[in-house]
This record gives structure tokens, C-alpha cells and sequence, in this order.
């Protein structure tokens, strides 16, 4: 059986200790090559003693023609390193996928805006494909570039999605409350993420503005002819790993049955994987999809408001990055997409 050859710049953040973790069992992959610049030379084992006995790599230094013979390279690299990666990894005929934000938004200047930064290679950005299998498996299939979404847009947008292609909600009043684990932040040392700044507290942060607003709006503005106004709020939680998002949303016809609505979100996602409705009346909670790449959701009506809420749960890790990464690598090399990441959540 044929192994899809892996390069995988940048593998020492929580992103890239999670690829490797799925790949390394994954029955189609092989890991060639792992690279950082500040590890260069150490064994990946020294570094994550959690995969000893799995892998004998070391890290080496990213240089650009090392990847050439790989079939597919993942970029779990901060903001800004997919791209100057880009253009050499597809003249020789390696696919890319960027677990980054660099080829998520269409629009440059808004992406320019949100990122801080000119973009190395504009051309590009048409051409790679957002890779939500749910929305986008057919061009995913052919993509040579997969922009990975986020976690927060992960969660929010199979969330919402059901309600917006459908017309049931008015998409101008949108609430997208968030919480995150701290690994969500990055492995990067920041006295804001020490265990003493953040154990036994709770705070919302970037509410004037995150990253991932232009992103979910891009996904949610793509599903409806009308004009998406979402208001997003992300918080950070004294946990691991997880996000929840509870979503709101005023249905168009306020007397809809709530019954009715559950069935249309089990139509919708009753093919997909990695996407479970719940039934009414459920609270799912982060420990349920814990290092597993399944999205869990649950509907209600909020009492007195009449409003809908949508629960929405995913690892950030798994589902909000590294799982979906290879189910799209799954997806673009013609595997069942489930294959390497059918392992139920870690409980408790």
C-alpha cells in the first residue's frame, strides 16, 4: 500500500505535536521530515516524549528544496510562513496545507488589515481552497492549496450554517459567544498564559476585534445572498483544550417549532463524519470531543427571549486544526476521510 510522503514545517507548537500524534498511526503517512529552526538537529521524542516509540525523526532546518520529494507539506507555522513557502512547494508538485490564517480570506486588504502584514504571494489566495469538508469536499478534492479554517470558525460556522443556508434566521443579528482552552493561544511563553495568570479565572478578551471575525463572516456571508452582520466574542477559559460557542440567532419565523429546525440540522450533517446533533434537550460539553476531530452540536429555545441558541463543541486542537488538516490530506489523496482519526474523545 502506498504512503503519502509528509513534510511538516514548523512541529514544535501544539498544532504540530497533535499532527504528529494522528500521523504517526495514520496507515497512509509517512512522516519524511519535520523541521524548526530553533530544535534543528533534536529528536522529536527529546522534545515530546509522548511519541516515543513512534518516531525516530529529528527536526532539521526548513530548507525549501527538502520538501520536494514529499506528496503534501503541512505548514503549522505561525501567521506569515505558509506563504513564502507557497509558491516553490507547487512548482514541484507538493500540495499545501496551512493550518495558519494566510490563505483563509479572500480579500487582501482585509486580510492585510486583520494581519498586519503585505502578503508574500496574492495570486495564490484565489487559488487555495477553504478547507471546511462540510461545505467545500469537492474542491478540497482537487485543491493544491487547503487554507485550514480556525477553531473559532470551525465551531461557529457548522453551528450557524444550517440556519443561514435555509433562511430561518435573521443573519443581520447574529451572537457568536466563545470560549477557548489556552492552547489555543499557542506553545509560545506569555505571562498572560501561565498557569497562575489563567487557572480559577474567566475572561473575554479582543472584543473589539479578533482575527477570526472577518473569517466566520467570509463563511457565513457565502452561505446567503444577505448582508451577515455577526457579533463575536471570544473568551478564554482555565482548561487544556476546547472551544464552545453558543451561537444566537432570532428565527424569521418566530413560531417555528423547535422540533422542526433539529431535523433540518440532522438532513444536513446526517453524511458528515465528523459532525453529531445531538438530541433535544442536550448540553454538550468540551470533555465529549476531547482529542477527537468530532463537532458536536445541540439546539434550544432561551427561555423568555424566544431566541434560538446553538451549542456548538470541538477541540481546538483536533476538529479546530490538526484532525481537520488531515481529513482534508484524507479528502485530497482520494482516502476515506475518517481514516487515522475514527478514536473516540479522551474521558474523563
Amino acid at each position: 500500500m502506498q504512503k503519502i510522503k509528509i513534510g511538516i514545517i514548523g512541529g514544535t507548537g501544539y498544532t504540530g505535536v497533535e499532527l504528529l500524534r494522528l500521523l504517526v498511526v495514520h496507515p497512509r503517512a509517512e512522516v519524511a521530515l519535520i523541521t524548526s529552526r530553533s530544535e534543528a538537529g533534536k529528536q522529536v521524542a527529546d522534545l515530546f516524549p509522548s511519541l516515543r516509540g513512534f518516531t525516530d525523526l529529528a527536526f532539521s532546518k526548513p530548507e525549501p528544496s527538502s520538501f520536494n520529494d514529499c506528496d503534501v507539506v503541512f505548514s503549522a507555522t505561525p501567521n506569515g510562513i505558509a506563504m513564502t513557502h507557497a509558491r516553490e512547494l507547487l512548482e514541484n508538485g507538493v500540495k499545501l496545507i496551512d493550518l495558519a490564517a494566510d490563505f483563509r480570506i479572500k480579500d487582501i486588504d482585509v486580510w492585510s488589515q486583520w494581519y498586519g502584514m503585505e502578503h508574500a504571494c496574492p495570486e495564490l489566495v484565489e487559488q487555495a481552497v477553504y478547507g471546511l469538508p462540510e461545505v467545500n469536499r469537492a474542491t478540497v478534492k482537487t485543491a493544491l492549496i487547503v487554507a485550514n479554517p480556525g477553531c473559532y470558525p470551525t465551531a461557529t460556522t457548522l453551528g450557524f450554517l444550517p440556519l443561514v443556508e435555509n433562511g430561518l434566521v435573521d443573519v443581520s443579528d447574529l451572537v457568536a459567544d466563545t470560549k477557548s482552552g489556552v492552547t489555543g493561544a499557542g506553545r509560545g511563553a506569555s505571562v498572560a498564559n501561565l498557569y497562575s495568570e489563567v487557572n480559577d479565572s474567566f475572561k473575554a478578551y479582543a472584543v473589539g476585534g479578533h482575527r477570526h471575525h472577518p473569517e466566520i463572516s467570509q463563511n457565513l456571508s457565502a452561505a446567503t445572498a444577505d448582508k451577515v452582520n455577526l457579533t463575536f466574542v471570544p473568551h478564554l477559559t482555565p482548561m487544556l483544550r476546547g472551544i464552545h460557542a453558543t451561537l444566537y440567532a432570532n428565527l424569521a419565523d418566530p413560531s417555528l417549532p423547535l422540533e422542526h429546525v433539529h431535523e433540518l440540522y440532522q438532513q444536513r450533517y446526517q453524511n458528515e463524519p465528523f459532525v453529531d446533533v445531538l438530541p433535544l434537550g442536550s448540553h454538550p460539553d468540551t470533555r465529549s470531543v476531547k482529542t477527537s476531530n468530532m463537532c458536536r452540536i445541540a439546539l434550544h429555545k432561551a427561555g423568555g427571549s424566544g431566541k434560538l441558541v446553538v451549542l456548538s463543541v470541538i477541540d481546538n486542537l483536533t476538529k479546530g486544526a490538526a484532525g481537520q488538516a488531515i481529513q482534508n490530506m484524507n479528502i485530497m489523496f482520494d482516502l476515506d476521510e475518517s481514516t487515522g482519526l475514527n478514536s473516540p474523545a479522551v474521558q474523563p
